[in-house]
């Protein structure tokens, strides 16, 4: 069987097995203070426009050590998305207080009630791609500002996308840019799930670089468990306010790795050498030859996607058909003869499964 069902089907990719292969018996100290984890921060730090000096300021030895306690850390390693995800709206959100999401977002249908199980409700916004506008986002919040029964009521405290969306889709610089004025007009942090960031911002129709997507946002984080990673994701802290303690709700939530040189020798192999683009490129590229095919041979495209994620429209016989050789995922059954499915390549899709695929179709 040939498997285009996700993009974490495979291991990770050959450097980073071999960077782990070469450091396994060194001794460092564990938690993601080890100096891998600590290059890898500044480094990645640096690509997104972070100044890791903004907050040095003159004082006693003590005093200087507790300030920079409480305000560095603007990069952290965490094992997983949903890991992720819990643990930034559980530091950023008050007990009263929900997230704003999309109706499709990973954290409202794909981490079975994580964030409702931790205590904060998602506030489901209906989409029809699976972005949000900044229209909606500021109705949201006037809504609730206006509601005359305002404190009864959940408070949305801050704003969740993903880049790309559920459905393949990613949003543009201008779109990104209204989003990030709601959200500071009215106070409320804007986070962004990049598990699968690199094929976002790698996309042929993406208008946005990283650094320019640092600026707009508050808190997000860079994909490696979906893009070349054995595991994790590195999460970049962009608003110095929501930096204190941060690490204190790592540890809390289970996030925080003891062999954390595991996570940041990672991302420091996937920064080097453009790595990570490297393989970001590769999925989009190979994602958008079955999209060229789907086309060509008449499948309806369910979404106008040009990430790593392809969806169509298959008869029930053509699935099975198709089934017999390939793993796909089904996202949903239109009606009793037509089934949309998923079509995802990741950094390690062999080209020549692409074609076999092609030709299946």
């Amino acid at each position: 069987m040939i498997y285009f069902e996700c993009d974490y089907g495979e291991g990770c990719a050959p450097a980073i097995l071999q960077a782990l292969e070469q450091t396994n018996l060194e001794q460092t100290v564990g938690y993601g203070l080890d100096p891998y984890s600590l290059k890898a921060q500044q480094l990645i730090a640096d690509l997104c426009g972070l100044n890791s000096d903004e907050h040095k300021e003159s004082g006693t030895l003590q005093e200087n050590l507790w300030r920079e306690r409480e305000t560095a850390g603007a990069v952290h390693f965490l094992v997983g998305g949903t890991q992720t995800n819990t643990v930034v709206i559980n530091y950023l959100l008050r007990p009263h207080q929900g997230v704003i999401a999309a109706d499709c977002s990973h954290i409202n249908v794909h981490e079975t009630g994580a964030i409702e199980h931790f205590g904060h409700k998602v506030l489901v916004l209906p989409t029809q791609d699976g972005r949000l506008t900044a229209a909606q986002v500021q109705d949201a919040l006037l809504q609730h500002l206006y509601d005359p029964n305002i404190e009864h009521t959940i408070q949305p405290g801050m704003v969740y996308l993903s880049f790309p969306t559920e459905t393949g889709m990613i949003y543009s610089k201008s779109e990104l840019q209204a989003i990030s004025s709601v959200c500071r007009q009215y106070r409320v942090p804007l986070y962004i799930d990049g598990a699968r960031l690199g094929y976002g911002l790698r996309s042929p129709k993406a208008d946005i670089t990283l650094r320019e997507l640092a600026a707009l946002t508050d808190i997000f984080y860079i994909g490696g468990t979906k893009q070349g990673a054995l595991f994790g994701e590195a999460l970049v802290i962009c608003n110095p306010a929501y930096r204190k303690d941060f690490r204190y709700f790592i540890k809390q939530g289970g996030g925080m790795l003891a062999k954390g040189r595991l996570l940041g020798l990672q991302f420091l192999t996937l920064f080097t050498d453009n790595l990570y683009w490297q393989l970001s490129d590769h999925a989009v590229s190979q994602a958008l030859r079955i999209r060229q095919a789907l086309a060509d041979k008449g499948y309806p495209l369910y979404m106008d996607s040009y990430t790593n994620q392809q969806f169509t429209v298959l008869t029930n016989e053509q699935m099975e058909r198709l089934q017999q050789r390939f793993v796909l995922s089904v996202v949903e059954r239109t009606d009793s003869g037509h089934t949309v499915v998923r079509i995802c390549t990741d950094w390690a899709t062999d080209p020549e499964n692409v074609t076999q695929l092609i030709n299946a179709l």
